[in-house]
């Protein structure tokens, strides 16, 4: 293909709630600093499931059809007058977040806080930014990330999330011999459990209401120990709440640091708690887990209004910091990938649907913890 040339191709819109349907679009060729892209994995997301299931994220209204879909990787399909550091052929994983380069927070390098930010398939901006659940994309040349070719593009797509928990073990500056505790044995979770042992943390609890979950997370070298936070009636009151807060971390707190030394030394609480789920009575937990002087980062996107228990941080300084998705980190997630760094990465994709008409089933089992057999959904991923 040249790169005068229009292209046809397929995209999943959503419509509806639970509603896609395959569009027929066009696309001009890729502008002077810009490469085109040929779409060939996206793994499925929660934010992704919210705008599915509710047609909205949060305050963030679907206004006009969408498509999904922001986890991905692709081949380079034709490239831009300007373009030097890309080629046709080229394997690529896309940052899909388009900040605006001018900004302070953009002059200072953290542009994934630019209040003009672009991002794939939000509808935070209208007309909303188009996701990747098409099959092909013109998108600017230094947010796409040349991959080897020993990385899968199912792999590759990963490297979306893995960055979101490389962002947050930046901001937590986990150090060697510390202890770690992650809330969500999800992909985020899981990878924020990747990275802190990489960062030389000696004891990663993960903890999750699905043993399934936390039981893979040990089996498969990303958790020391594991912790499944217990079903029970649905605290209502603020107390009751707490209360029950402060159980689920006195839980995970006493668990044996040796399983087979049930009555010895308890793993005690931890220097860096990543709570990768938005639920409150985690948040809470999360507080009450964390040592003293340690940190809560707050990876997860809850509801925005939660009851926190502010003087149980403050009396003994821990930390409550902010993460939102990442920046200048995707390079790292390249490598990481290319050095075999990351474990089991072929197992976190557990279930995979060929094809953009077949996106419906896709999203309708990327919102279980099981599918009907009773088998582990962890990623979900649709190759086209």
């Amino acid at each position: 293909m040249t790169v005068s040339e229009t292209v046809e191709f397929e995209a999943s819109v959503l419509t509806a709630p639970k509603s896609l349907k395959l569009e027929q679009r066009k696309l001009q060729p890729p502008s002077a600093d810009e490469v085109q892209v040929e779409i060939k994995s996206t793994t499925l997301c929660g934010s992704d499931l919210h705008y599915y299931n509710h047609f909205r994220n949060g305050d963030f209204a679907v206004r006009e059809p969408l498509s999904l879909g922001h986890e991905s990787s692709g081949l380079v399909t034709a490239v831009g007058s300007n373009v030097l550091s890309l080629k046709i052929g080229d394997r690529v994983a896309l940052e899909v977040g388009i900040s605006c380069s001018k900004c302070k927070l953009c002059l200072t390098g953290r542009y994934h806080l630019c209040p003009n930010m672009q991002f794939r398939s939000s509808a935070k901006v209208f007309p909303h930014f188009q996701g990747t659940l098409q099959q092909r994309i013109n998108h600017p040349a230094n947010l796409c990330h040349k991959i080897p070719h020993s990385v899968s593009f199912e792999s590759a797509a990963l490297i979306e999330p893995l960055s979101v928990a490389i962002h947050a073990s930046r901001r937590a500056q986990v150090q060697p011999g510390q202890s770690v505790l992650v809330f969500g044995a999800g992909a985020v979770g899981l990878f924020a459990a990747a990275i802190a042992k990489i960062s030389g943390a000696t004891t990663i609890a993960i903890a999750d209401i699905a043993a399934g979950r936390t039981q893979f997370a040990v089996n498969n070298g990303f958790a020391t120990h594991q912790y499944v936070v217990p079903l029970g009636p649905r605290p209502t009151t603020v107390d009751e709440k707490l209360e029950y807060a402060k159980n689920t971390a006195d839980g995970i707190t006493g668990i044996p640091y040796d399983a087979e030394d049930p009555e010895g030394e308890k793993i005690g609480q931890f220097d860096v708690v990543f709570e990768c789920t938005g639920a409150e009575s985690c948040v809470q937990a999360g507080i009450y887990a964390a040592a003293a002087g340690g940190k809560l980062m707050f990876v997860g996107m809850g509801n925005p209004i939660q009851t926190l228990h502010l003087g149980a941080a403050a009396l003994r300084e821990v930390d409550l910091l902010g993460v939102f998705r990442y920046s200048n980190v995707y390079p790292t997630a390249v490598n990481l990938l290319r050095e075999n760094k990351i474990p089991a990465l072929d197992k976190l994709i557990t279930h995979r649907f060929e094809g953009l008409s077949n996106a419906n089933d896709a999203f309708q089992i990327a919102g279980k913890a099981t599918d009907d057999h009773g088998n582990l959904v962890i990623k979900t991923v649709i190759n086209y």
